[in-house]
């Protein structure tokens, strides 16, 4: 599939819409943990977006763009961790909690898709 550039990806879009709503979401956490789990979330969020338009840089090195988008990846996963230590701590409902899971695990289930194809 020809792609003009990498906003015409769907891991993409999905990824870029997160990071959006994980970082107003983090916002929202007390003072305290604006700098410690919500700096985290906010950058493993971040960090899928960015691998995605770092490996889409690097598309015409096949390998490079497997590699970077394996890094993408192992964010997603590094993102629903952070989201399970901010239910478990309480700052954000079961419904959000569940929300951003099974959006997390979509994305992911993507983007391991995109590599295999």
């Amino acid at each position: 599939m020809k792609y003009n550039g990498y906003k015409d990806l769907e891991i993409y879009q999905i990824s870029y819409k997160l990071a959006l709503d994980i970082h107003a979401l983090s916002l929202k956490m007390p003072k305290f943990e604006l700098y410690e789990e919500g700096s985290q979330i906010r950058r493993a969020s971040k960090s899928i977006v960015a691998n995605i338009v770092e490996g889409f840089g690097r598309r015409r090195y096949k390998k490079e763009f497997i590699r970077f988008l394996t890094f993408a990846h192992a964010s997603c996963d590094e993102t629903k961790v952070h989201l399970n230590c901010i239910f478990d701590t309480d700052y954000i409902p079961k419904e959000i909690f569940n929300k951003y899971c099974v959006e997390y695990d979509k994305l992911g289930q993507k983007i391991h898709n995109f590599i295999l194809n």
